[in-house]
């Protein structure tokens, strides 16, 4: 299949005017004899996505898809503020994909068939889930030989507390000023857990780097220069390990938070039958381990909630959205920085 990437502005995302949410790529995957256009916005990554719309395009080969990569808060501005037209936009951020839907940036979909998700899966026929990706820890076995890393926040915690020399300048996690995943994971960390702020403070004194992406913080861990990176998206470091040596990762034993990847139908897209056809494509992936292993994109799968009791799946509903008010979210981010941004 022939693909074709763009580094530069593309006239249909925002016709007439400058793009101001920032691009990370834009590719698009052409067929032969096209009747349609799916305009997909998505924060994955080309290398878990791509395996996705080439089996889609299978199914439907007059559909032709131009996919364009995204930060969480870039999409989220993209659709909200500027207009910008897609057919779907596709993101790790639940709580931001929440707010798209619920302040009317959303269409519904009522004949998706979501008989076979859980009802945590998807939200007012206009939320579709269709991965289900812990927030994990990420530890360099330079650092940790495989059985020493803590296995718990309070035993990460100690550990830190307790040999500052051991681990300063090498712990990595999100900048949540800047990651809309990051956020949603702090946030979610701070609902769940007392430790959390007192984990941040510890990290703060070992002047913790700070990340925009998963895929950063785990290349550092790999290469030794991070001991270890908190709440890195476990479905990206699954796929580097595929790739990298020198790491391994840790599901914490008190509770791991689990986001599920989100599809919605922005409320002005142009190609409605297309973006439909792939949200049904996407309910489907838990029938395709094929896909799941070729994206690394774990399926939606209640059995293992039911298996592993630590496992807690971020829910839909106004509880996402309360973060997100403006004085909310300054407070948050107020006190996250005193507590681990080092002046």
């Amino acid at each position: 299949m022939r693909v074709l990437a763009f580094a530069a502005l593309v006239s249909w995302i925002c016709a007439g005017s400058a793009v101001g949410f920032e691009i990370e790529e834009q590719v698009i995957y052409p067929v032969q004899s096209p009747s349609e256009t799916l305009r997909i916005i998505s924060t994955a990554d080309r290398s878990a996505f791509e395996p996705l719309i080439n089996a889609f395009q299978a199914d439907y080969p007059t559909i032709s898809v131009e996919y364009t990569i995204t930060g969480t808060s870039d999409l989220m501005k993209a659709i909200q503020d500027e207009g910008a037209v897609f057919d779907l936009a596709i993101s790790s951020a639940m709580d931001l994909q929440t707010k798209l839907a619920n302040d009317g940036f959303a269409q519904s979909y009522g004949a998706a068939d979501v008989s076979e998700l859980p009802e945590w899966a998807s939200w007012r026929d206009q939320l579709f889930a269709f991965t289900q990706e812990p927030a994990v820890m990420v530890v360099s076995d330079a650092h940790f030989p495989q059985g020493d890393a803590p296995r718990t926040r309070a035993a990460l915690i100690a550990t830190l507390r307790e040999n500052p020399d051991r681990f300063q300048g090498l712990v990595g996690t999100y900048d949540v000023r800047r990651s809309g995943f990051g956020y949603l994971m702090a946030t979610q960390d701070s609902r769940n857990s007392e430790a959390f702020w007192r984990l941040m403070e510890v990290m703060g004194r070992l002047d913790a780097k700070l990340y925009c992406c998963s895929g950063e913080m785990i290349q550092d861990v790999a290469s030794g220069k991070l001991a270890l990176a908190y709440n890195v998206l476990g479905s990206y470091a699954a796929a580097q390990q595929q790739l990298l040596d020198g790491f391994h990762i840790i599901e914490l034993e008190d509770y791991v938070s689990v986001m599920l990847r989100t599809a919605l139908i922005p409320s002005n897209a142009e190609n409605i039958d297309p973006a439909r056809q792939f949200i049904d494509f996407l309910l489907r992936l838990n029938q395709r381990p094929d896909l799941v292993a070729a994206s690394g994109l774990p399926a939606i799968d209640s059995d293992r909630f039911q298996n592993n009791t630590a496992l807690r799946p971020v829910r839909f509903g106004p509880g996402l959205l309360v973060f997100l008010d403006q004085m909310r979210r300054s407070r948050f981010l107020s006190n996250w920085q005193s507590s681990l941004v080092q002046e």
